[in-house]
């Protein structure tokens, strides 16, 4: 399985992306946020400038306090965002995400941002490979 198809079953085609000049408050007033928690930096639409996490505000929190809300994405979005691409397998960027402690990679096909997928497709895809790879087995030893 790769990522692709996970791409596939999403529902929102595209990933979720905010200005690196807008400020902390709208990040947070954003419904893509709420949902999934990350949202891709890029003033395109395309470009990958960084990645802005949950985690990241809740330290900016501890940094900066109360006052966070109006500083700007740049200030504290992570630059060196690990990226994957469409075609790259499921099980890999499961141990990509797992080793590097992460929770979110944007998908990059040429440069260009395609989609974002989360631990959570990662892990809802690999359940779905496991429980058909019974099912199958299942049926092989019953002899259907």
């Amino acid at each position: 399985m790769t990522v692709r198809r996970i791409l596939n079953l999403q529902s929102k085609r595209t990933a979720a992306y905010i200005a690196p000049d807008a400020a902390i408050a709208e990040v947070l007033q954003s419904p893509e946020f709420e949902d999934t928690g990350a949202m891709v930096v890029s003033s395109d639409g395309t470009t990958v400038e960084g990645i802005l996490t949950d985690r990241d505000i809740v330290r900016g929190l501890g940094r900066i306090g109360p006052g966070l809300l109006s500083n700007l994405v740049r200030d504290l979005m992570t630059v060196k965002v690990l990226v994957c691409a469409p075609d790259d397998r499921a099980a890999g960027v499961m141990a990509l995400m797992v080793s590097r402690h992460v929770r979110h990679l944007p998908v990059v096909t040429d440069g260009k941002l395609v989609g974002m997928v989360t631990v959570h497709d990662v892990l809802h895809l690999r359940l779905e490979e496991a429980l058909s790879e019974a099912e199958a087995m299942r049926k092989y030893i019953a002899g259907n």
